[in-house]
């Protein structure tokens, strides 16, 4: 193996070229005309342009993937995790040519790619599988029939889905309909099949996944256990190795089931199967990803594995080097999926240029896989992960603690990101003490996400950032008294406090309460301050604005305004600026493309009720009316059109 051709783009697709050139085999890399510009183009040896942004034109055209390996002249390919990397007639067509594929044989992937066929095989090899319908369901009236004699609530599901693309769970007759129809199209628009089935849905599960290895020559292991429960729309957000609810006794049961299932379709590389799990730690096969995971970073940082190594070893038909007994758990790891979207509104997907980008320093303890750099673009027609953030520690709360530390530290502008939210999560209580199932999010935020909870101290040190960064900044152009008296406005809430200079530190008094010690490290026009306010540490990231600052940290975003006395009194005669009215409009809240209108002109619309679908980034996004008693003056788009974030769609009278 001399030169790899690798079939992907973005993080994954750097990774690869990373742990290639330290094996010093050459490296291909294929792009679309989004991704001119982007890392993983410069980093690799030689580059070739595919053809427009949409993937069925691009990572997806077969034919165009094989004319660039004919013409770079490369004898492998790494399909790296979506797009081809479980495409069986892409697997075969390089066969034929000769070309080595960094995966398992065409016969796993048939085996195992088809999820209906793949609980078949389950069954058949002693693994346990989630009762359900496993053939293809032919319309929404079959599914309704269907999902009327497993019980509500089901799961409908795509056959080659993925990355919780195709998937939705219905409580009733309706929402199975819906469901059905959307998850045929998203299928069909992300994996070209649009096969769906159903199987039971169930309640308050976890969802843990096994890694596995196998080689060429018979042997298959199985690297521990993976908890992937956190997530959003059936999309992984947080993922950690081991997982705190399972004990050892059930890790063996379910690593030896994955053998199992592994062995009976004759695997080799790097997969997973994933398992639905009970709260009585009963667990019930899923499917099996034939291919490597996003979140295969995790294990590796608890088994000292290199996975893309060991594929491509894999691959030029080396033994494995270890054996089960070698295979052991060292130290805990996390991980936590950067987005590119808003949580604050919905999580809709952001797109358009990274501005700013600096991730946190990578060291034993925090690693970061990127696919972006700063000038680089985030387009709407993949998915919206911009990088993962993994943290290593000796045991949970060491993990933990390095990941909120990171998080704090992880500078993105241009896009919108969910670095709160993954705050937020990961300082919650619940996560915490380990206690949450797939339903964490909406359990935790069940009216949308808006922050985390502000608590008295943490308001407290917004307040204190706020001081600082103002005094630091005087301090440049004006003679700042050692003893300073400040107002500062946290989004609504105001604050007296008087700030005493000393050498080294400053000394913070609330309305006359006894002061609070105070150190940092902001230089005027940094965007991160770390204070350490009585020996406890806080990272806040800082956005500027026309007065004051956007200042984030521990998963909280707040508006700080740090005036003088006299200042803050003259402010309040200043006029505000009013919002623009659009009550008589319905905006897109994202950039897209329109799928279907669903109302006409002169029709009256209520509150709740769906006007339109808007695909973005792979999913299908609802769009409905917030008011009562509209009427449609004006249609401004139709099936079809490409729109940008806050395009105007409807018009009422």
């Amino acid at each position: 193996m001399k030169k790899i051709l690798i079939a992907n783009r973005g993080e994954i697709a750097s990774r690869i070229i990373r742990t290639a050139r330290r094996m010093e085999i050459g490296t291909v890399a294929v792009y679309s005309e989004a991704d001119k510009d982007n890392l993983f183009v410069r980093q690799a040896d030689e580059s070739y342009f595919l053809g427009p942004a949409p993937s069925a034109q691009s990572y997806l055209n077969v034919d165009r993937i094989l004319e660039v390996l004919d013409r770079s002249k490369a004898d492998a390919v790494h399909p790296g995790y979506g797009f081809l990397s479980e495409n069986a007639e892409f697997c075969q067509a390089l066969e034929d040519r000769g070309i080595i594929f960094i995966g398992p044989a065409v016969e796993s992937i048939r085996a195992m790619g088809d999820k209906i066929h793949s609980k078949r095989v389950a069954a058949q090899a002693g693994v346990r599988t989630i009762p359900g319908y496993d053939g293809a369901v032919a319309s929404a009236a079959q599914a309704v029939e269907i999902a009327r004699g497993v019980g509500y609530p089901v799961m409908v599901k795509a056959t080659a889905g993925g990355g919780g693309k195709g998937m939705r769970v219905a409580c009733d007759d309706g929402e199975v309909m819906a469901a059905w129809e959307t998850c045929t199209r998203e299928s069909r628009a992300s994996f070209g099949d649009d096969r769906v089935f159903i199987e039971k849905f169930i309640e308050n599960p976890r969802h843990i996944e096994i890694q596995i290895l196998g080689d060429r020559h018979g042997h298959v292991v199985w690297l521990n256990d993976r908890d992937c429960s956190i997530q959003r729309r059936n999309q992984k957000v947080i993922e950690e190795a081991p997982s705190k609810f399972v004990d050892p006794n059930m890790r063996r049961a379910m690593g030896e089931q994955a053998v199992k299932l592994a062995e009976a379709v004759g695997y080799y590389s790097a997969g997973t199967v994933e398992f639905v799990v009970g709260g009585d730690k009963s667990f019930y096969f899923l499917e099996m990803n034939s291919r490597l995971q996003v979140e295969h970073a995790v294990t590796e940082m608890v088994t000292g594995l290199d996975l893309v190594e060991q594929m491509i070893r894999v691959a030029r038909g080396e033994v494995l080097g270890f054996s089960q007994k070698d295979v052991k758990i060292k130290g805990w790891a996390m991980e936590s999926r950067i987005y590119a979207e808003n949580p604050y509104r919905n999580f809709i997907p952001s797109t358009g240029r990274v501005v700013y980008y600096r991730p946190p320093r990578e060291g034993p303890r925090v690693r970061v896989d990127s696919g972006v750099s700063e000038g680089g673009e985030v387009s709407m027609h993949y998915d919206p992960m911009i990088a993962k953030l993994v943290t290593w520690g000796h045991n949970r709360e060491a993990a933990l603690f390095e990941m909120e530390y990171a998080l704090d530290e992880f500078l993105i502008s241009g896009v919108d990101h969910n670095i709160d939210l993954l705050n937020s999560i990961v300082r919650h209580p619940r996560f915490i003490a380990g206690d949450f199932t797939t339903g964490f999010i909406e359990e935790v935020f069940p009216d949308g996400f808006k922050g985390a909870k502000p608590t008295e101290d943490g308001t407290r040190a917004f307040a204190v950032a706020a001081a600082m960064i103002l005094l630091v900044e005087s301090s440049l152009y004006l003679q700042v008294p050692d003893l300073q008296d400040l107002v500062v406005m946290v989004d609504h809430e105001e604050f007296r406090l008087t700030v005493e200079r000393k050498k080294g530190s400053q000394l913070v008094a609330f309305d006359g309460e006894d002061p609070v010690v105070v150190t940092h490290d902001y230089r005027a026009g940094s965007r991160l301050a770390s204070l350490m306010i009585h020996n406890q540490p806080a990272t806040f990231r800082i956005r500027r604005l026309a007065e004051g600052w956007l200042l984030s940290q521990g998963g909280r975003t707040v508006t700080a305004i740090a005036r003088t006395p006299r200042h803050h009194e003259l402010s309040r005669h200043m006029l505000r600026k009013r919002p623009p009215d659009t009550s008589r409009q319905i905006i897109s809240p994202m950039p897209g493309v329109v799928l279907k209108v669903l109302v006409g002109i002169g029709q009256t619309v209520n509150w709740g009720q769906t006007v339109c679908i808007v695909e973005a980034m792979k999913m299908e996004n609802t769009i409905r009316c917030e008011q009562d008693g509209k009427r449609v003056r004006a249609i401004l788009v139709q099936a079809g059109d490409t729109i940008e974030a806050d395009a105007v769609l409807i018009e009422f009278e």
